[in-house]
């Protein structure tokens, strides 16, 4: 039954869950001991499961103001709370929230045809086949790079450049610095540049060369678009997404640890 010591300022929460047999019996659990709230007018919601589940849950309720509250029940869970089923209600009220703000996208494709997308983590642009892309990079309408020749490139938020930015030699940016990073993914010209750090005001564009013979595909989070001619990226100020952990565990915290080589044991 629901837990009769709720919070009053805190009585609607929603589970939601990877749909794995952990999180799905985590879920089941959870329920029977706090109730289960429909996600449209739950106060919070809290998540079962890997980082994945996290970003598809922030982008399920974007537009919602709702906090997301995680906990693992997956294989990654850098954005996750560690899993446990007591006192439930008191580690939401008592979290530590870290709000960040996603991606626009606007993506055209050799046909003319334009895509809009968000991404909480990075924004990249790929090559589609075996020969390299070729990329003309150009911030707030002045171009800066007039050919770089690489796998790709990313823009990645500070709460994304601990993922695929980390893993391309990206630098880490702290939850709360006004940053974007701009990371190149194998670049073979310019051989020397390893990217740059840009306000998060900037407007990037990102132009395919010879787009017809190499061609390239842009990435925003999970949304995929294939064969794009032009890649306009901007940060999305005026909406605000709340993730919530538990007191010395938050997104602040994780990032300045990662830059000391802090192994998270649920990582390995």
């Amino acid at each position: 039954m629901p837990d009769s010591n709720a919070s009053p300022h805190l009585k609607r929460i929603a589970f939601l869950s990877s749909g794995v047999p952990e999180a799905e019996a985590a879920r089941i659990r959870l329920i029977h001991l706090y109730g289960n709230s429909d996600a449209a007018t739950a106060d919070v919601i809290v998540a079962l499961g890997g980082d994945g589940l996290m970003l598809q849950t922030l982008h399920r309720f974007m537009n919602t103001g709702k906090p997301i509250y995680g906990m693992n029940r997956g294989s990654v869970g850098f954005l996750m709370n560690e899993y446990h089923e007591e006192n439930l209600v008191q580690r939401i009220e008592e979290a530590e929230s870290s709000v960040i703000h996603p991606l626009a996208m606007i993506a055209t494709d050799i046909h003319g045809k334009i895509a809009t997308a968000m991404a909480i983590n990075e924004v990249s642009v790929l090559r589609q086949s075996y020969q390299a892309a070729k990329i003309r990079i150009s911030i707030d309408g002045k171009e800066r790079l007039a050919e770089l020749i690489a796998d790709g490139v990313l823009l990645a938020t500070p709460a994304g450049s601990s993922a695929y930015n980390l893993s391309v030699d990206g630098p880490i940016l702290p939850l709360n610095s006004p940053l974007m990073a701009l990371t190149p993914i194998s670049a073979f010209r310019p051989r020397r540049w390893r990217g740059a750090l840009l306000p998060d005001t900037a407007h990037v564009t990102l132009d395919v060369l010879e787009a017809d013979k190499r061609p390239v595909a842009a990435v925003a989070d999970h949304f995929e678009f294939k064969e794009v001619l032009k890649v306009e990226i901007a940060m999305d100020h005026a909406t605000n997404l709340v993730i919530l952990h538990d007191p010395g565990h938050s997104l602040d915290e994780r990032i300045l640890r990662e830059q000391f080589g802090f192994q998270d044991e649920r990582r390995s």
